[in-house]
């Protein structure tokens, strides 16, 4: 039979053990670097001072591990576009892991967007923008990105597409489910860390309930700060972070929503006082024409 003190020495034990293997189970490591291939919502993940990467790289600094953006959204970019400047924009910069965030111009674009696969293509027309590199198909452009990174020494991270109008019903969001369903299915046969934004989205957007409004993003497709935070919480779980490590993060993002929401204000102030101006010169204007 063991001790009291035997005892209390063992689960000590355990509970230290716990927590390291916990700590270790984050993916990521002070120093490396994470690449945040994507569109316009990580363009904003960036430029947004609660944007979805800034919270990722808060997120990973809370729980002690200081991991290096190299940001990469472009806004309009679709999966043609991305693996042409794959190199130049993530690669070159040698990163240690890259996220991937692609797929939703690719369908809300239309015509100009990228077919799923070679029976889209053919059944369907598709046009190219001036300079625009080749149209190819979503799930060769997708495969292609995720190789190249895997074999440059970025380890992929996949990020379904997240939703086009909260609307569930929509036609946009009925197509680009296949899209979602090849990065699952991409994901799965590659053995990659996968950041399933859209069932996250689906089910958030179900429980919120508010047909009609838009409670996650500012126009249907790109982020508020409360669907910043939801990516960012689907991001870092992906990378490993468990429930009490992302209650540290969490909480180390609230200067980042107050210096976010005081440049909103900032903003919506200037706005204001521009298209008050712009009245005011219309209305001298004016009367300065009766005057003639």
């Amino acid at each position: 039979m063991k001790t009291i003190p035997t005892l209390l020495a063992t689960l000590t034990a355990l509970v230290v053990g716990s927590s390291l293997s916990a700590h270790a189970d984050i993916a990521v490591k002070s120093g490396e670097k994470i690449g945040f291939l994507g569109d316009s919502i990580t363009q904003g993940g960036w430029s947004n001072p609660a944007g979805y990467v800034r919270l990722v790289i808060a997120g990973l600094e809370a729980n002690g591990v200081k991991a290096e953006p190299v940001p990469a959204g472009i806004s309009g970019h679709k999966s043609n576009q991305m693996l042409a400047r794959l190199e130049k924009d993530v690669l070159s910069k040698k990163p240690q892991w890259m996220t991937l965030s692609c797929g939703v111009n690719d369908v809300w674009h239309g015509a100009n967007g990228v077919p799923l696969n070679d029976a889209a293509a053919a059944a369907g027309t598709f046009t190219s923008r001036p300079n625009e590199p080749e149209k190819g198909t979503y799930e060769k452009n997708i495969t292609q990105i995720i190789n190249q990174a895997a074999a440059a020494g970025a380890r992929p991270v996949v990020l379904t597409a997240t939703v086009i109008k909260e609307d569930l019903g929509s036609a946009e969001n009925a197509k680009l489910a296949p899209y979602n369903d090849f990065l699952r299915k991409l994901a799965s046969e590659k053995k990659l860390p996968i950041a399933d934004l859209n069932a996250q989205f689906q089910d958030r957007i179900k429980q919120l309930n508010a047909p009609g409004k838009n409670m996650l993003t500012t126009d249907g497709v790109h982020m508020n700060t409360d669907g910043n935070k939801l990516m960012a919480i689907g991001v870092l779980k992906a990378l490993g972070l468990n429930d009490a490590e992302l209650k540290k993060a969490e909480a180390a993002w609230k200067p980042l929503e107050e210096e976010a929401a005081a440049a909103a204000a900032a903003r919506k102030k200037a706005q204001e006082e521009q298209a008050a101006a712009k009245a005011k010169a219309e209305r001298e204007a004016k009367e300065a024409d009766k005057k003639k």
